[in-house]
């Protein structure tokens, strides 16, 4: 009989990238035999908590995993009784994703009680420590929960950083997997036709929800500079807004942007992911600061040279001159390492940014995994 591995964290009909890397985990297990359901939320978030249209997906449910909606982020009973169930099926480890304090007290109770058989080792896939938009109680939540884990994988020094403020138990760096579930490479003219965009345009791509962090604003001003417009450089931004808008668009408003922009600001959904990524010149991240990000092995697995900010764990993940550009988050510096991409051209990155990407592989995150939850990493 095969050792059971859980999965707990966002999961089908919930959506996103959290998601899509859960399901893909899940899938990676199961291929080294284990049997690997994923427990998610029945509710993740209070509707006045989420930013976005809504939580849940609306493509069909993956066929080949066992996915159980049962957590209630906000119910307290709801969080025993979970426990008390995973402390009674006594899986060999349990896989908690952490990327919010939000989910401190949920998680770290469930936990709590599960750990109460003695048998199963809790091993945390850390995306944030320290969150990006600080909230009163994270600290706190953060402790709590932390106290509940065994092992944990990071996938960036910063975070591996970070969860030194609060604990020392074992933990791992692996980078971020490719995420390879989205289909394979489509010629460009092909992609472009289907997203009804010129075919022989200049066109870069902003992919993902709209958050301050990203920093798409400094984009939209290197948009305005010289060197770009004479250029003809066109963006496409591709993801939904995570917060009020309105500061973008006075900003396209105030600098005349209109028709340097391609505005797709609904969300993308994963059977469209393939065009966007397909029909871009070059990907940029121009992130006022980053743990890591899930983009960047999106542009990986579809073979799209970047732009990243010298913030956080971006530079590590992205070789300059190598898998792309290394610039500072400021208007002028990005505009000018949009044009040394062009000025290279994307034949020149493709070579390296090839090699580069077997790095990341869903057997490296597993292993690490493994090993933590056998007790045999170095501490």
């Amino acid at each position: 009989m095969s050792a059971t591995v859980i999965i707990i964290g966002p999961a089908y009909p919930l959506r996103g990238g959290l998601a899509s890397f859960n399901e893909r985990l899940a899938r990676q297990f199961k291929e080294e035999g284990f049997n690997t359901p994923i427990y998610t939320f029945s509710l993740q978030y209070p509707s006045f908590l989420f930013p976005g249209t809504t939580q849940y997906s609306a493509e069909p449910a993956p066929q080949d995993i066992a996915i159980k909606v049962c957590i209630n982020s906000v119910n307290p009973f709801n969080w025993i009784r979970v426990g008390l169930q995973l402390k009674k099926m006594r899986p060999k480890f349990i896989v908690v994703r952490y990327w919010l304090p939000f989910m401190g007290p949920c998680l770290g109770t469930i936990l709590r009680i599960a750990h109460q058989n003695k048998y199963t080792k809790i091993i945390c896939i850390a995306d944030n420590i320290i969150p990006h938009e600080k909230r009163p109680g994270d600290t706190a939540f953060t402790q709590y929960f932390t106290k509940t884990i065994d092992g944990f994988v990071t996938m960036s020094d910063k975070v591996l950083k970070d969860l030194k403020q609060f604990t020392q138990k074992p933990a791992l760096k692996v980078v971020h997997p490719l995420y390879d579930t989205f289909g394979s490479i489509i010629p460009k003219n092909e992609a472009r036709v289907h997203l009804h965009l010129p075919e022989q345009e200049k066109i870069i791509l902003f992919f993902g929800f709209i958050r301050a962090y990203k920093g798409l604003d400094i984009l939209l001003q290197a948009m305005h500079e010289p060197a770009i417009q004479q250029a003809n450089i066109k963006l496409l931004i591709a993801g939904e807004f995570y917060e009020d808008r309105q500061k973008y668009d006075a900003i396209i408003q105030n600098l005349a942007l209109q028709s340097q922009l391609y505005l797709r600001t609904d969300f993308i959904p994963n059977s469209e992911v393939k065009y966007y990524l397909s029909a871009a010149d070059f990907v940029i991240q121009p992130y006022k600061n980053a743990t890591q990000s899930g983009v960047t092995p999106l542009a990986y697995h579809f073979e799209k040279p970047m732009l990243v900010t010298n913030v956080g764990g971006l530079p590590d993940l992205v070789p300059h001159l190598k898998a792309g550009i290394i610039t500072e988050p400021n208007p002028e510096a990005i505009a000018a390492g949009i044009i040394q991409l062009y000025t290279l051209g994307e034949s020149y990155f493709l070579p390296q940014l090839r090699e580069e990407k077997k790095k990341y592989s869903w057997a490296q995150l597993s292993n690490a995994l493994l090993q933590l939850a056998e007790n045999d990493c170095m501490k």
